[in-house]
């Protein structure tokens, strides 16, 4: 079965990591985001959901 375009999310880094928690840097890096205004598409699953949810204050999600 092919997967649809609204299977994936596109996410934006707009914060920076400095002076957070280590594990909402940890979680920044499993999104595979490092730096400010890098963009990556990711599964749209339950376990990413809650990695977004963890650093909505430093990430956006892109609508496209």
């Amino acid at each position: 079965m092919a997967k649809k375009k609204s299977d994936t999310v596109t996410v934006r880094q707009t914060g920076s990591p400095i002076r957070r928690k280590p594990e909402q840097r940890q979680t920044l890096v499993g999104l595979g985001l490092n730096k400010i205004g890098r963009e990556r598409q990711l599964e749209d699953t339950p376990a990413v959901r809650g990695m977004i949810a963890k650093v909505s204050h430093l990430i956006e999600v892109v609508e496209e």
